[in-house]
């Protein structure tokens, strides 16, 4: 099903790169650089045809997706094409059809099922993505996983442990390739499709040479089908055949000195120090009465909340109750939730959500972690958005985060450039396998995030 990815350590959104065709690296960026001027909402539509265009016209015919155009993906040559329907591109095969066993590797590899409850299978895929994953441009920044979170992240309701891929070498047993996927149901506008969320494709640094990338997406695509499952989700911060948005990072600092001493973000022009220490500075508790950290018995609550506001979109999760719980109760440095409950009808009103993927700081003598907040789901009915935001900010700088990061989606637009977020110089790029959307989103019009 392809290769799902997440936001970058440096300041936008990318991970391992999940093009097969090309043996590049990754690259987060660093914050608060120059970036391209966002598109304003009535140019969006055609912003994402335009750009793939442009790449493709700037390839050679022999450096273009090649894995990409056999896969059932949105081709770019059918760009436009008002005849194409929408919906799954290829029927589901019968599954005696599916290939049984795995696909071959290399000869001095072997696949292997990784087991994240056993401790030194965690320990493995946590050090492999550590010292192997998403990496900036200037090799300042990378992404740090702890074990808590992707044992949370890989092990949802109805998980299934053959979906936690990994590739050993035979001789040693070391642990050098990883890719992962878990169930969801994801809405596509009426549509209610159970899919496969692709993430955490990482081929250890040595072997990116090898071609390990295609096989082992392949081979995740074959597990998934095996369970009677024929789509899937995936992000990129590169463009692959054919995004059905594209979102941007923002980044709004919350201990602005750290950021600009290990070079995540720079002062401003005429800005000095203090100056910018006081323009961040943020209140010392939080202003909406009744905001309290969610518990379990606001989960039927949160999740009839949450589903009716994220109806408004046209692609968004399904969440029932067990997802709810799973997703969004509070776990300790890795999900935050909070809500407000009326003082007066003790209604649960409004709802808002971080999780914790803090970054190491590569070759800085006085700073080896950038502690970052990224926003999750937030619902805003009774309490005006700015007003949550502000105090979801306020308890995460109270955490001590270092930085709050916000995709531009749903309805964040409205407070990113308010609240003294900057936009980061990336872009993550959202993907449907075997699914057409006809015409891109604009990112307002999109309820999914994607870890």
């Amino acid at each position: 099903m392809a290769v799902g990815e997440s936001s970058s350590p440096g300041s936008s959104a990318e991970t391992q790169n999940p093009n097969p065709d090309s043996n590049q690296d990754t690259r987060p960026h660093s914050s608060d650089s120059a970036a391209p001027p966002q598109l304003p909402a009535a140019e969006a539509d055609g912003a994402i045809e335009m750009l793939a265009r442009r790449v493709q016209e700037t390839l050679s015919i022999g450096t273009r997706h090649r894995f990409w155009e056999t896969q059932p993906v949105g081709q770019f040559k059918d760009l436009g094409d008002a005849s194409l329907p929408e919906g799954p591109i290829e029927a589901p095969t019968p599954l005696s059809d599916v290939k049984p066993e795995p696909y071959n590797l290399p000869s001095q590899y072997e696949w292997t099922t990784c087991d994240m409850d056993d401790d030194q299978t965690c320990g493995e895929v946590y050090s492999l993505l550590t010292n192997n994953y998403v990496e900036d441009d200037e090799n300042m920044f990378r992404f740090n996983y702890s074990k808590e979170f992707l044992r949370w992240a890989l092990h949802p309701p109805g998980y299934y442990k053959a979906w936690h891929i990994g590739v050993r070498v035979k001789a040693s047993k070391k642990l050098v390739a990883f890719i992962t996927g878990v169930p969801a149901r994801i809405r596509v506008r009426d549509a209610i499709i159970r899919m496969a969320e692709i993430n955490f494709l990482c081929v250890h640094k040595k072997l990116r040479s090898k071609r390990l990338a295609p096989v082992m997406i392949k081979e995740v695509t074959r597990r998934v089908h095996l369970e009677n499952i024929w789509q899937a989700a995936y992000t990129a911060g590169v463009i692959l055949p054919t995004p059905i948005t594209t979102c941007r990072y923002w980044h709004r600092s919350l201990n602005p000195k750290k950021l600009i001493d290990v070079g995540f973000s720079r002062l401003g022009a005429r800005m000095t120090m203090s100056r910018t220490i006081r323009l961040y500075k943020l209140p010392e508790s939080t202003v909406t009465p009744g905001f309290r950290k969610m518990e379990l018995r606001d989960v039927p609550a949160v999740t009839r909340l949450l589903r009716q506001y994220l109806s408004q979109f046209v692609v968004a999760p399904d969440f029932d109750e067990s997802d709810v719980e799973h997703w969004l109760l509070p776990l300790e440095n890795v999900m935050d939730s909070y809500l407000v409950e009326s003082p007066e009808t003790h209604e649960i009103t409004d709802f808002c959500s971080f999780y914790t993927l803090p970054s190491s700081i590569l070759n800085n003598q006085n700073y080896t972690v950038l502690k970052a907040a990224y926003s999750y789901y937030t619902v805003s009915m009774k309490t005006p958005l700015l007003q949550l935001m502000n105090d979801a900010l306020i308890v995460a700088k109270q955490k001590d985060y270092d930085v709050f990061n916000a995709l531009d989606v749903m309805y964040n637009e409205s407070f990113l450039k308010e609240l003294k977020f900057g936009p980061g110089d990336g872009q993550l790029h959202y993907y449907l396998y075997n699914y057409r959307i006809r015409n891109a989103l604009k990112p307002s019009e999109l309820g999914l995030v994607l870890l």
